[in-house]
């Protein structure tokens, strides 16, 4: 392909008048068909000249060797244009052009065409020149090669192909300055030596972008292979012989090689930028490195160096914490950059050379070996921060405990009852649990806190003077506190024992008081069960003496009960005198429990009294009405007897105070009392009966005794033998 002289870029203005173009279109030779469509407006023969100039520079030798058809549209243009432009044709189509075809509108120039025979002017013009009207144009060019204005086939877009032929330019001018740019600078970097001390960065940088120029050219061979250069799909009928725009027109073969050229060129110079973005890069992480290691070993050093203490409370290890994660933040930073540095490293010990590579390595141990000793110092010292709020955390909350057990153990107690006293007492336990539990959970955070004191890593030999010292200043400290805590906590215990022995005596003092009441209350109820139900005096001698004897069980239970309220009281006084304090209930306790025993002693004597009295009566009764023979006097005995124990029925029972209280109620008393008049109305009747009888025999009066012994059958009296 011959060179190109002239860009369309100095002549777009004209080529976008269309004053001619090459359509793709072929004659029947095979030879390009050019178009000059002229217009009725006057055609500029310059411009036409330059259009044409540009046109058949764009075809190769090969090409143009097949010659050119040349299709004049004359039919909107005056024939003198015409004959002009086909005059013209002889100074500026080359030789290989053999037919020039005049298109004229119908029967229009058929005089003035006499005038001028253009088959005659053959052989002075070089090409012969025929006139042909649009209709009959396809004598001479197949109707697939030809235009819609002839009543082609053929697509031609005439914009379309001036923008595809300025981007095929465009990347050709581009292209071209770019491979010598590029075969500039590899060369000069393929000559020069390899200096270390020579700047990475690429001294000479392309003009234009290699990959924006890639980008147009693959766009652009893409649209090539497509047959879209001109618009086209190859010159349409379906005849697909006729494919001028391929290799004549597109110029794909040139387009090809330029890519092919340029990606040679590019690569070298990617690879030579490589190599020196490489060695900048080498550069850049050694510097980097060296600024991480003296850093850490520097100012990230006397930093940590500074922080070795624990504080002796909650308080200063919370500063500490927070001042701690401040020198976190700070290393976390340069972690960061030995994190990328490391990444980067890596990346280049994959393609980097022997050389390189042991550089790297090595770089990358030195990074590796400050960092990770720099990030064991500080998780070694979040650590012992961390165990250090703890200890001291759980420190002040034993403290805590501690005064708040003391505060319990030195207050007044003064329960309102043994409930009471067993509450306290309870919750004193508690408190001693929680306080034993707190102890124990502070020796094992003091253990933990001693073990990661002592654990720490060490710094450099000639540095650790001053740590060691804070360290043991710091085991000191932990130590102290857990024995202060230990000496405060068995304080506290003693002291518990102490009101743990006084508690349960309160617990035992309030027991027996409320037995000692409650000892009162059985007596009392003792006493109103003696007066309210022990009335009756038995029907026989032999119901009043089981009667008696239970008596005196019931009055050794009250016995039993009095006896036993006193040892409580007893019990009271002790313990009182051992507590140092004086109870609310013994001091009118002790008078009740002996105001209701004697009354309970005088109504069980009256009540044992009356029973032994109706015991004899009873037992004087029955001998009398059971014996034959009666004497007077064993009769006035059993009535004396009886009528004491009536008269004693309706006495009442006399306290010691003055006050009185009958047995039952007036009703009992009266079937009591009833019972023993039924009995005395027996023994007069007996004392009756003994009287008539001596009576009888003394008067020897028969009649009066068989009337007696009449009289005393309807009374139902058994008679008695003399």
């Amino acid at each position: 392909m011959s060179a190109v002289t002239m860009e369309a870029t100095t002549i777009l203005p004209i080529l976008k008048k269309k004053l001619a173009f090459l359509s793709g279109g072929k004659d029947r030779r095979s030879g390009l068909i050019l178009n000059i469509p002229l217009s009725s407006d006057q055609t500029s023969m310059e411009e036409l000249s330059a259009t044409l100039d540009y046109l058949l520079s764009i075809p190769s030798e090969k090409c143009k060797a097949r010659g050119f058809t040349v299709i004049v549209d004359g039919r909107k243009s005056q024939w003198n244009t015409v004959k002009t432009v086909v005059l013209m044709l002889q100074n500026v189509i080359p030789p290989e052009v053999s037919l020039v075809c005049v298109v004229k509108p119908d029967e229009f120039w058929d005089k003035k065409v006499t005038h001028f025979c253009f088959w005659k002017e053959k052989d002075r013009l070089g090409f012969e020149v025929i006139l042909v009207s649009a209709n009959k144009l396809t004598r001479y060019i197949e109707p697939c090669q030809l235009t819609d204005d002839f009543g082609g086939s053929l697509d031609y877009d005439h914009s379309d192909w001036l923008n595809k032929r300025l981007v095929f330019e465009k990347f050709t001018k581009e292209s071209t300055s770019l491979l010598d740019e590029l075969s500039i600078i590899n060369d000069a970097d393929k000559s020069s030596s390899m200096d270390k001390d020579k700047s990475a960065d690429c001294a000479l940088l392309p003009s234009f972008d290699p990959e924006t120029v890639l980008q147009t050219g693959h766009e652009l061979l893409s649209e090539l292979q497509q047959r879209r250069f001109n618009g086209s799909e190859g010159g349409g009928g379906g005849q697909g012989a006729w494919c001028p725009m391929e290799e004549e027109l597109l110029a794909q073969p040139q387009v090809m090689k330029l890519l092919d050229s340029l990606r040679e060129q590019y690569t070298r110079y990617q690879e030579l930028c490589r190599q020196r973005n490489k060695r900048t890069q080498l550069d850049e992480i050694h510097a980097k490195v060296m600024q991480v290691v003296t850093w850490l070993q520097g100012p990230g050093s006397e930093l940590l160096k500074t922080q070795q203490t624990i504080g002796d409370s909650i308080r200063s290890a919370q500063a500490l914490q927070q001042r701690h994660e401040e020198i976190e933040s700070q290393h976390s930073e340069w972690f960061a950059v030995y994190v990328e540095l490391n990444q980067q490293i890596a990346a280049l010990l994959s393609t980097g050379e022997e050389e390189e590579v042991a550089e790297l390595k090595a770089l990358q141990q030195q990074l590796s070996d400050v960092c990770y000793r720099q990030a064991a110092q500080l998780e070694s010292r979040q650590n012992v921060l961390q165990a250090a709020q703890g200890f001291h955390s759980t420190t002040q909350e034993l403290s805590q405990q501690l005064d708040g057990l003391l505060g319990m153990l030195c207050a007044d107690v003064a329960p309102a009852d043994g409930a009471a006293i067993q509450q306290n007492l309870k919750l004193l336990e508690e408190k001693l649990q929680t306080v034993e539990a707190g102890l124990t959970s502070l020796r094992q955070k003091g253990a933990l806190l001693l073990e990661q004191t002592c654990s720490q890593p060490s710094w450099p030999l000639e540095e650790t003077e001053s740590p060691t010292t804070e360290q043991q200043d710091s085991v000191q400290h932990i130590q102290s506190v857990m024995e202060d805590m230990q000496l405060r906590k068995q304080r506290c215990e003693d002291m518990v024992d102490v009101r743990r022995l006084k508690m349960l005596q309160m617990v035992q003092l309030f027991k027996c008081e409320e037995d000692a009441l409650q000892a009162v209350e059985w007596l009392s109820e003792l006493l109103d069960a003696l007066l309210k139900t022990h009335v009756r005096l038995g029907d026989d001698s032999q119901e009043t003496r089981t009667m008696l004897d239970k008596h005196r069980k019931f009055v050794d239970v009250a016995q039993s009960t009095y006896d036993y309220g006193r040892q409580l009281l007893q019990a009271t006084v002790v313990l009182c005198q051992s507590l140092r304090c004086t109870t609310r209930s013994s001091g009118d306790t002790l008078p009740r429990l002996n105001r209701v025993w004697k009354q309970f002693s005088v109504s069980a004597e009256e009540r044992q009294q009356r029973l032994e009295l109706a015991l004899n009566f009873h037992t004087a009764a029955e001998r009398v009405l059971q014996q034959e023979r009666v004497e007077a006097e064993s009769l006035d005995e059993v009535d004396s007897l009886g009528k004491t124990l009536l008269d004693r029925l309706t006495m009442p029972v006399i306290f010691p105070d003055g006050s009185e209280q009958f047995f039952g109620s007036p009703t009992d008393t009266a079937a009591a009392a009833e019972g023993v008049r039924e009995r005395l109305l027996l023994v007069e009747e007996r004392r009756l009966q003994l009287l008539m009888l001596a009576a009888c025999y003394t008067c020897h009066s028969f009649f009066p005794a068989i009337k007696t012994l009449i009289i005393m059958n309807n009374a139902g009296i058994q008679p008695v033998t003399p």
